[in-house]
């Protein structure tokens, strides 16, 4: 049951009883976008994020009316060193949960394997020929997306990907996510997309479930936009949506 609407700037933000109906309504929206991006071009270019947070939203997205082979499909940010094989990247985990699971166009891993200026130029260049056209998101315990957390956040970065150092909120959120045993184990170093590349797609569709992120919603939507809290830049999107659960909106 949606439980309210609440409009911040350019952002709209849906508040919903339950994390399933959150991730229904975000996979809806999504399936929308899609439609309306195949209206206008032959294929949709999208960007998933890889975290627990979009697992209902990657649920229902397959189950939805989608040419998926008209797709081809990206992902914000990899740790450096890992990839396909690495039971702990986020390629094994979207592999899991949908690239392997439809019939895309092309799938396109960040290559985090490789030396990181070598990596970040392919990257760029491939996502220079395939302009995003959706982004599927969440945000971090520190208001990051992505891996632009506020250290490192820039909102006229000139870079498209580039290499971060984590800090040690968003690497303690990775413990909580139950994606690594204690922080010591979680990477340093990872490779992410920037802010103006996420910003550059023309829709998107923010998830945000839990009371572990009621903190980081609450300052989204109440603070200054600013580096400080890199989600809040979504208030300046022209078509930007956020589907909260009753817990991640506890706080508003």
């Amino acid at each position: 049951m949606l439980l309210k609407t609440i409009k911040t700037d350019k952002l709209t933000t849906n508040v919903y009883d339950t994390r399933d109906e959150m991730g229904k309504a975000a996979a809806e929206c999504a399936c929308e976008a899609i439609k309306k991006v195949l209206a206008e071009k032959e294929y949709a270019n999208i960007i998933f994020a890889a975290a627990p947070s979009q697992n209902e939203t990657l649920k229902y997205l397959l189950e939805m009316d989608i040419d998926f082979s008209k797709i081809n499909a990206f992902h914000m940010d990899e740790y450096v060193g890992l990839g396909m094989g690495d039971k702990q990247s986020f390629q094994e985990f979207l592999t899991d949960h949908i690239f392997g699971k439809a019939n895309f166009n092309s799938v396109n891993l960040i290559p985090a394997k490789m030396e990181i200026e070598e990596a970040c130029a392919s990257y760029a260049a491939l996502l220079g020929q395939n302009p995003p056209d959706i982004v599927l998101m969440g945000i971090g315990e520190n208001g990051h997306i992505a891996f632009n957390d506020p250290p490192v956040a820039d909102f006229n970065d000139k870079k498209v990907i580039k290499a971060v150092e984590l800090d040690d909120i968003c690497r303690m959120q990775q413990v909580h996510d139950g994606c690594f045993p204690t922080f010591d184990d979680v990477p340093e170093y990872a490779l992410t997309l920037t802010v103006p590349t996420l910003m550059s797609a023309k829709h998107l569709i923010c998830t945000v479930p839990a009371a572990t992120k009621a903190d980081a919603a609450y300052r989204m939507l109440n603070g200054e936009i600013s580096t400080e809290c890199p989600a809040t830049i979504l208030r300046n999107h022209e078509d930007a949506n956020m589907f909260l659960d009753k817990d991640s909106a506890s706080k508003l």
